[in-house]
């Protein structure tokens, strides 16, 4: 149909995708961001179009997000995949949030507190993964990173992996985590020797190292429980 803009017919650096990519997902208004997650639009009506009428339909997005899979289909031009792209990314943002504001209420006491939060992360995993999780001053998380996934028994870190994670995060103390697929919670020579080279480069950096705990299936081990660091 004659007068409707196309997304492929905007320039470049106007396209939601591209607008997402260079000038980074804040930049983008509901429409676009909506738009990004339709994918497509309809015969005579683009993709922004959309998503902006299926807005205006609700008011905002925030009660688009909260509509169920079959009230999704009920707006004209989203049919059964388009309504589950949405359900499925609404739903990711309920979580995130959720988790969220779970580790902003929760502050880590001992290493049985850690161990609860991160023993169903390892729950089955094959593979060695190292871990920083960022604390601040009141030991509350505030987000943790996997720097390093190795074969078993062979998860390489590095100073300055560990570091960066933390100063990016203004931490105040961080907790180094890993998991021992064999079963074994028992550190290694090498994981003594690797977590004391931590613990003396955040002094250097007054980044404290609050503890390092191993985690083999349902047991784990602290590193200052058992007087390591």
């Amino acid at each position: 149909m004659e007068g409707i803009i196309k997304v492929k017919d905007l320039p470049l650096d106007d396209r939601p995708r591209e607008k997402l990519l260079i000038r980074g997902p804040q930049s983008l208004t509901d429409a676009e961001l909506l738009a990004i997650l339709l994918r497509t639009g309809t015969k005579g009506v683009s993709v922004i179009e959309l998503a902006q009428s299926v807005i205006q339909k609700y008011n905002n997005l925030a009660t688009v997000a909260m509509l169920s899979v079959e009230a999704l289909q009920k707006s004209n031009g989203i049919g059964k995949d388009k309504a589950a792209a949405l359900a499925a990314a609404f739903e990711i943002s309920r979580r995130v949030e959720s988790q969220s504001k779970w580790f902003s209420n929760k502050k880590i006491t001992s290493p049985s507190d850690i161990a609860e939060i991160f023993i169903p992360l390892f729950r089955d995993e094959v593979k060695e993964k190292f871990i920083v999780v960022c604390l601040n001053s009141a030991n509350k998380i505030i987000r943790y990173e996997v720097v390093s996934v190795g074969s078993l028994n062979s998860s390489i870190v590095h100073s300055r992996e560990v570091f960066k994670v933390a100063i990016e995060n203004n931490s105040a103390n961080i907790i180094l985590l890993h998991n021992h697929p064999s079963g074994n919670e028992k550190p290694s020579q090498e994981d003594i020797k690797v977590t004391r080279r931590l613990v003396e480069a955040g002094k250097i950096l007054e980044i404290n190292v609050f503890d390092h705990i191993i985690v083999a299936g349902n047991k784990f081990t602290s590193f200052v429980d058992e007087k390591i660091i």
